[in-house]
């Protein structure tokens, strides 16, 4: 790596850890003003007085704020995300399966959507303004219009209850098929696809735009190319580093924001494990699934920072 490359890794990164351990404070600041009783929650409503003051202690709810978040981030560190509440089961030997299916999930979709939303995006260019351009806008803008959680019972709706093509129940389990696992995950996946196929779409059309006005375009034009090999061979490697950064946020999302599509299919993935323990007031895990979410969502747009600058060259050779 050159000298540039190195110094915007090494900013990216501290910067990164930074953000993550402001958010890391936000995460137990938010879990600790929410209302009830984590204990009274625990040991029901019928329990005493002296049980519920017995459990506070020994969970250290009677310590200091500050002192319970240095304890829970000594033990983040460590690798020791904490124990469950409602359970007594380990957090980060539960999240592991979970996080795995999460990211099978946001796998999938970026697979059909990036090289979709390029694709639509491309030729939106070689026939902008005209009815084909503005059939696929429309449509981008309506699919982005709809909230998943709509998007998704339309489609179980129709596609799982009267069609019956995909399970409207998305189970996946250790050891099931490739096959059977894909078909579970074909209606997530639509649902994923949808959301983020018309912001990466949008962004692709308004870069190879961007770069179409630029003189060496005349000069493709002039030479007797056509529009496709100008946008592909000219076009579009120049505006690569905008629809790279656009395509790992999306991405970031796709991790991120699949806790609503999880709840809907009852997908066994991160979001579903979440909203249980929230149910629960089962607060270790609350902290603990914020955290990692945080977590790949800044690697991931540390990652696009990087990849951006790297395929730019105008960046990485400023003089």
């Amino acid at each position: 790596m050159s000298g540039p490359v190195l110094k915007l890794v090494a900013q990216r990164i501290a910067m990164g850890l930074l953000l993550l351990l402001a958010v890391s404070v936000l995460i137990f600041a938010g879990t600790q003003i929410l209302p009830g009783d984590v204990a009274q929650s625990i040991l029901g409503q019928s329990a005493t007085p002296e049980a519920l003051e017995n459990l506070r202690r020994d969970m250290g709810l009677n310590d200091p704020a500050y002192i319970r978040y240095l304890h829970w981030l000594g033990g983040i560190l460590t690798g020791d995300l904490g124990t469950a509440l409602s359970s007594g089961q380990d957090i980060a030997s539960s999240l592991k399966g979970r996080l795995w299916n999460t990211l099978f999930l946001a796998f999938w979709a970026a697979v059909v959507s990036i090289p979709l939303a390029i694709g639509l995006g491309l030729l939106a260019v070689r026939y902008r303004n005209g009815w084909v351009d503005k059939i696929i806008s429309g449509l981008g803008l309506a699919s982005t219009s709809l909230p998943e959680f709509f998007t998704g019972y339309l489609l179980i709706y129709f596609v799982a209850v009267r069609l019956q093509w995909f399970p409207s129940v998305s189970t996946v389990y250790d050891g099931m098929p490739l096959g059977e696992r894909l078909s579970a995950i074909a209606l997530p996946v639509t649902v994923l696809t949808l959301v983020v196929l018309a912001h990466m779409m949008r962004m692709t059309r308004a870069a190879i735009l961007n770069v179409m006005q630029s003189a060496y375009i005349e000069t493709a034009e002039l030479k007797g190319l056509t529009p496709f090999q100008i946008i592909a061979r000219h076009a579009f490697p120049n505006a690569i580093a905008p629809i790279i950064n656009v395509v790992m946020l999306n991405l970031a999302f796709l991790v991120v924001g699949v806790v609503v599509v999880e709840v809907i299919f009852v997908y066994p993935g991160m979001g579903q494990y979440l909203v249980d323990h929230v149910a629960k007031r089962d607060v270790p895990v609350v902290q603990a699934c914020g955290l990692v979410f945080a977590a790949v969502y800044i690697t991931l747009n540390i990652i696009a920072d990087i990849v951006a600058f790297v395929s730019n060259p105008r960046l990485r050779h400023p003089k």
